[in-house]
């Protein structure tokens, strides 16, 4: 709240707000506010937290779709001649003879 001179800090956010920022404990706990301001503390005490079951069911899920084999493209065949190839916004690229 800057109009009221003052500086909240409380738990990570949930959505992006524009002039809200995440610190770790260490940041958090050391935070001063310019002369004048007042600082909150919604919490009074950083406990830091293990991850959830949430977070190590989603790390396991980008594991295993990592590791999963992926079948490889097939080769694309040679454009006849004069054939566009491909497009880049106005541009398009066209196959040549020779």
């Amino acid at each position: 709240m800057y109009s009221d001179s003052t500086a909240v800090l409380g738990p990570l956010a949930q959505l992006a707000e524009p002039h809200s920022y995440d610190l770790c404990s260490d940041h958090a706990g050391r935070l001063t506010a310019p002369r004048g301001w007042e600082v909150v503390r919604l919490t009074p005490e950083f406990v830091p937290t293990g991850p959830s079951p949430d977070d190590l069911v989603a790390l396991a899920d980008a594991v295993r779709e990592a590791g999963r084999p992926r079948p490889a493209a097939p080769a694309p065949e040679p454009a006849p001649s004069g054939t566009e190839i491909t497009r880049r916004g106005h541009l398009r690229v066209l196959r040549g003879e020779g």
